[in-house]
């Protein structure tokens, strides 16, 4: 094989490379990016080529320091988990690697290859919450199983204590020991959840969302503001209408409570995506339902633990509401997911449009 076959083979082997493959010359000016860098920087070659590091990876500190590391250094870096943002101004996360080329006593260029993590990131995260909550409700319903059964032995005996007491006057105190063990038992049962299997049946998104709006309107008046960024191609889907309304709705007092007595907005967002893949499983179709407030955001401390039962960065709060969500969502092979900051609080459902069996 001639020189010119192995340089054409080459070739046509990174231009079809899924990594994004950018060449840079001695003074950090690009000289040549593979179609699949142009994917995912969205910018043409003709476009790029020529342009300085520091446009191309404008928002990106660390890419630019390692490429000058490795030219001055002429070592190979890498940089994991970098967040860039593309020219529509969306952000994709990326593992960024240089490698310095040396052509005998040619100049020097670098070799950048980038690779979209971002999937990865989320499988990751998406197996991490699924096991959580699988981890969680076991727990809970062992130690709820296990509370149950002293209540009911408490609140008999507080009657028949009550049946006993000749004074009325000392009713008052078994009648509050009857009344707590009740409390008890109702957050309890609570923590079990529904205990009925969900029942499948076709269901318009939109009438479950607008169900929900209803009640917004009738607990908070005009303090929330509701907004309405629809899909409306979406059709139905298979799912229990009952447990929808409780998820969406528990997400939707979640936020109420957050935005305070000032009030703020929610806006609900439907949308499809297709080829989607929630924890391991890759499904067709996939149902993504927002529901965004404006309020302070969540406290990073709790972020990774809201979906624990008996969590909550409020006094008053049992948190299960969050908690109880999620299972009802994954009862449907769905997740939950939460993204926030400050003015932007985003909890996204992903609801499979087909159920499977196993």
């Amino acid at each position: 094989m001639d020189a010119q076959t192995t340089s054409s083979i080459a070739a046509l082997v990174v231009e079809n490379q899924s990594a994004a493959v950018l060449l840079f010359n001695g003074k950090l000016q690009l000289t040549y990016l593979n179609p699949a860098a142009e994917a995912l920087l969205g910018i043409s070659e003709r476009h790029a080529v020529g342009l300085t590091v520091d446009v191309i990876f404008a928002d990106m500190s660390e890419a630019e320091d390692c490429m000058t590391r490795s030219l001055t250094q002429d070592q190979p870096f890498a940089e994991r988990e970098l967040e860039m943002h593309r020219a529509d101004g969306s952000a994709i996360t990326v593992d960024c690697t240089v490698t310095p080329l040396i052509d005998g006593d040619g100049p020097r260029s670098l070799l950048v290859e980038l690779v979209q993590v971002d999937r990865h990131l989320r499988i990751n995260r998406e197996e991490a919450l699924l096991a959580q909550e699988k981890v969680s409700r076991a727990l809970v319903r062992g130690m709820a199983h296990e509370i149950k059964n002293p209540l009911g032995g408490l609140r008999g005996a507080a009657q028949l204590l009550q049946k006993e007491l000749a004074d009325p006057n000392l009713h008052e105190y078994t009648q509050v020991i009857i009344a707590e063990a009740d409390r008890l038992q109702t957050l309890v049962n609570r923590m079990l959840g529904p205990r009925s299997e969900p029942r499948f049946a076709a269901v318009n998104i939109f009438e479950v969302l607008e169900h929900v709006i209803k009640l917004v309107a009738a607990e908070t008046g005009e303090r929330v503001q509701v907004f309405r960024d629809y899909d409306p191609s979406i059709p139905e889907l298979s799912a229990d209408r009952g447990m929808l309304i409780q998820a969406v709705l528990n997400l939707v007092r979640n936020a109420i409570e957050a935005l305070g007595l000032g009030g703020g907005n929610i806006t609900f967002r439907t949308r499809a995506q297709r080829q989607f893949t929630i924890g391991t499983r890759r499904h067709r179709l996939v149902i993504r339902v927002d529901v965004i407030d404006t309020g302070p955001g969540i406290d990073p401390e709790f972020k990774d633990r809201i979906f624990y039962p008996m969590v909550t960065s409020r006094a008053e709060g049992t948190g299960l509401g969050l908690s109880i969500a999620q299972s009802l969502i994954n009862r449907h092979q769905g997740l939950i997911e939460c993204d926030s900051e400050p003015g932007n609080t985003v909890f996204s459902i992903y609801l499979p449009m087909e159920i499977s069996d196993d």
